[in-house]
């Protein structure tokens, strides 16, 4: 029986952790795929834009 009591952390911990995984491939895209998708090119191109901004006057 301490079998039983050794196991048992290690498999309930592996079936949340295959639960979250699950979860969290499920909920890539979907209906607000676009939205995330449109939010991260909008902040790249601030960063690109910011980045190739000349700077004059320093030296």
């Amino acid at each position: 029986m301490d079998y039983v009591s050794a196991l048992l952390p290690p498999v309930v911990m592996a079936v949340f952790f295959i639960g979250l995984i699950v979860t969290i491939v499920k909920s890539q895209g979907g209906p607000n795929k676009g939205k995330e998708d449109a939010a991260v090119d909008a902040a790249l191109a601030r960063t690109e834009a910011a980045r190739q901004r000349p700077t004059t006057g320093q030296v």
